[in-house]
């Protein structure tokens, strides 16, 4: 972390708007133009802000497709400010501008929610028409729950959360509470948008960021449950997916996958530019042991395309060590 003196921290928030881009930040990752809109600052001005910001440790910057957002920095670094204005609000203190840059923070999130609805629009037939040939989304949560709940020995701390391919963030809504921390990642920066979006109007918290599935940029055993849900049918090499996924799980740690089990509609490739048509048990069991994990088969789904649920565990932890990380 960043050592920055007492005096310079002081001298870097001593101007108003680096103060309320703090505020703001807090409340919503924000890009450097969504900051100038709000704060009605030019975006090299704002710019400016952010670099002196970004120099004291309590702003960095996530890089998305071509969008930038901005982020808070490490709690340690950011939570001393908030708690002393916290408490200054807290005594009667006059900080007018909260109210107004609030009021403008809702647009914001009004014109991310009206262009995630755009998208969805334009894509939606896509969506619907591929949940035609599955098994119903409910049949195959409850499965998850199944093979995440430990073949049914009670529900379980999920720790922390990584999505892989978390498109519309529909398994993050669905699990994020039960965990200590949820990530969600994504190639693709326009369903990030979206599930941005989706998320933030359900409530739901967690992270969303943009990666690459075959180089997620975490550390060895980062995380206490992986999940992967119809995202291999859509790599070209899914056994490369697999072991990065396992690099990321830690010990005692579970991952699940539900995909299509082998089929053969060949149209699903032009249609919807799937890479691979299915895959059977030995090979999604390979290649999980082969990354040393204790891999099963949940279950079968019939549809009209099978969707396949397969669990492994990292040997090495046990459920004392997850509740501890769970509440760590």
């Amino acid at each position: 972390m960043i050592v920055v003196p007492p005096e310079d921290m002081f001298r870097v928030l001593g101007d108003g708007m680096r103060l309320r881009t703090l505020v703001l930040l807090r409340s919503l990752e924000l890009t450097v133009g969504e900051l100038a809109q709000v704060l009605g600052q030019s975006q090299p001005r704002m710019s400016q802000h952010i670099k002196g910001l970004q120099e004291a440790g309590l702003v960095r910057r996530r890089k998305e497709g071509t969008a930038v957002f901005l982020r808070l920095g490490p709690a340690p670094r950011v939570q001393p400010i908030f708690t002393l204005l916290d408490s200054w609000a807290a005594t009667g203190g006059d900080m007018p501008w909260f109210a107004a840059d609030r009021a403008r923070l809702k647009a914001i999130r009004a014109d991310r929610a009206a262009e995630a609805q755009r998208f969805f629009e334009r894509n939606a037939w896509r969506w619907d028409e591929l949940r035609a040939l599955h098994v119903p989304e409910a049949e195959v949560d409850r499965v998850i729950e199944q093979a995440l709940d430990e073949e049914g020995r009670g529900e379980r701390p999920l720790g922390r959360l990584l999505d892989i391919g978390t498109g519309t963030g529909r398994m993050l809504e669905h699990l994020a509470a039960r965990a200590t921390s949820a990530l969600g990642v994504d190639r693709s920066p326009e369903m990030l948008r979206f599930a941005r979006a989706r998320l933030a109007e359900r409530g739901i918290a967690a992270e969303l960021g943009q990666a690459d599935m075959y180089a997620l940029p975490m550390e060895d055993g980062a995380f206490d449950t992986v999940i992967l849900h119809q995202v291999l049918h859509y790599a070209h090499h899914p056994e490369a997916a697999i072991a990065e996924a396992a690099r990321v799980l830690a010990p005692g740690g579970t991952m699940v996958i539900a995909d299509m089990a082998s089929h053969e509609r060949e149209d699903l490739r032009r249609r919807f530019a799937h890479a691979r048509l299915g895959f059977t048990d030995r090979a999604v069991l390979g290649w999980l042991g082969a990354h040393g994990l204790e891999a099963r088969v949940v279950a079968h789904l019939a549809g009209e395309l099978t969707i396949s649920v397969w669990a492994a565990t990292r040997p090495g932890g046990s459920a004392q060590q997850l509740a501890l990380r769970s509440v760590g």
